[in-house]
């Protein structure tokens, strides 16, 4: 960026006419403006700022408003913007040339980082996406099992593939009906989904539909309904259920992965995968992620085997090089201890705020990532987060984003926490959620 944005200066204030200007231009050219649906801020009203840069902490639009940021690009971030390791990587892999569709030494060695953090994968794949991660990890545990249903979790988003767009049926248990049109019924039929953190309802699954349930898929930490904890007891029952009843579990790390831990929710609870994927800081920021496990299920892939998945720009150089050097720098930083620190003085600001003002919020929080609930009451599923006030959040949301800081254009996803920011950033982010919720 050309200007610092330190402390100095006072941040997100004034109009956002460019951003504007680029919005009602993007809407002629882009499906609703945008790439990816939740930017468009329909769930909080207005229009989306279009960004100019980052450093550390801090974005700046293209009006010059600064915001202290809390998106960091939906997680991969872990160390901010711009981080300077990062940068230098990725500007020398890219004047080596930018992709070449072959194998190149640092996606081996990327590889190699993945297997010693997590040590339920054995060998892994490089992909592009979350959802490619995802979606390869279904296909290749139906092919390793035999069976065809999937059981997913109310809430949980494991990426656009049409088997995991789905969403609950009225019953307790039913199977999966198309949460987008272009979905096939038949497709979605293939799929279950139940209540987290409610076992009961997952030895229903098993109990009407085990012969042929190939996996159950599960966020481990729930982030796309907003940040929810697992309850004590249910990882480690979905790890003994699937493995008395043939089926495989793949914990869906795409967000918690080498975030809450170096190695990801399954270091921080003790629970082992078959299949685990991965997405966000394993690529840096650029476009990568990755599926693994098991050595005799992953040697299922092709070419060492018969389910076929490919990609063009899988392991491309330069998304390689973003990812080495990012868990490089976490590998000597050993940033979790701080990170809890400052996350968890965030917490205690932002539900100390809410009892000032008397404005029901819960604040949910694992490791660097968190949730502000607008209701007074816990959130353990899917149905717990739907009765959140969103008229609230996103009164809160326009506030905040006045007051300089930036969070994210949804009651139902997570604030994540950096190392770049400071205890000056959380202090200005608590001073101006007081303010906010106080309006």
């Amino acid at each position: 960026m050309a200007r610092s944005m330190s402390d100095e200066v006072t941040p997100g204030v004034g109009h956002r006419t460019r951003s504007a200007q680029l919005f009602e231009l993007a809407q002629e050219l882009l499906p609703g403006g945008v790439n990816s649906p939740v930017r468009a801020f329909k769930a909080v009203g207005g229009g989306p700022i279009f960004i100019r840069g980052g450093a550390g902490c801090w974005v700046e639009d293209v009006d010059d408003n600064r915001y202290v940021d809390y998106l960091a690009s939906w997680g991969p971030l872990i160390l901010g913007h711009a981080y300077p390791s990062v940068v230098e990587a990725v500007q020398v892999a890219a004047a080596d040339g930018t992709s070449f569709g072959a194998p190149t030494e640092r996606e081996v060695e990327l590889a190699a980082m993945i297997v010693e953090a997590f040590p339920s994968i054995e060998m892994v794949r490089l992909v592009s996406s979350g959802s490619e991660a995802c979606m390869s990890a279904v296909r290749v545990a139906r092919a390793f099992t035999g069976r065809n249903k999937i059981v997913k979790f109310d809430g949980c988003y494991h990426g656009h593939a049409d088997g995991l767009l789905v969403r609950a049926g009225s019953g307790a248990l039913t199977l999966g009906a198309p949460d987008s049109p272009g979905v096939p019924e038949a497709a979605a039929r293939e799929t279950l989904s139940v209540r987290y953190n409610d076992l009961p309802s997952v030895e229903q699954a098993f109990e009407l539909f085990g012969g042929d349930i190939a996996a159950v898929i599960v966020e481990p930490i729930a982030a796309n309904m907003g940040v929810i904890r697992p309850m004590p007891g249910f990882l480690e029952g979905l790890r003994d259920l699937t493995r008395a009843r043939g089926a495989l579990l793949i914990l869906d790390e795409v967000v918690s992965g080498f975030r809450v831990a170096y190695g990801g929710a399954q270091e921080l609870y003790g629970v082992s995968a078959d299949l685990t994927t991965l997405g966000k800081i394993v690529g840096g920021g650029l476009p990568l992620a990755a599926y693994g496990g098991r050595r005799e299920i992953m040697e299922q892939v092709s070419p060492a085997g018969t389910v076929y998945q490919a990609g063009t720009l899988s392991g491309n150089p330069v998304a390689t090089a973003a990812g080495l050097a990012t868990l490089r720098a976490i590998c000597e930083l050993d940033p979790y201890g701080e990170l809890e620190r400052k996350s968890a003085a965030l917490e205690r600001g932002l539900a100390d705020a809410a009892e000032v003002t008397g404005v029901p919020v819960t604040v949910s929080r694992v490791g660097s990532m968190l949730t502000a609930f607008f209701t007074d009451a816990v959130v353990t599923d899917y149905d717990g987060a739907k009765r959140a006030d969103t008229a609230a959040y996103a009164r809160f949301f326009s506030r905040m984003l006045r007051a300089g800081v930036y969070l994210a254009p949804s009651q139902f996803e997570a604030a994540f926490v950096s190392t770049a920011h400071g205890d000056a950033e959380i202090e200005r982010t608590v001073s101006a959620a007081r303010a906010a919720l106080r309006d």
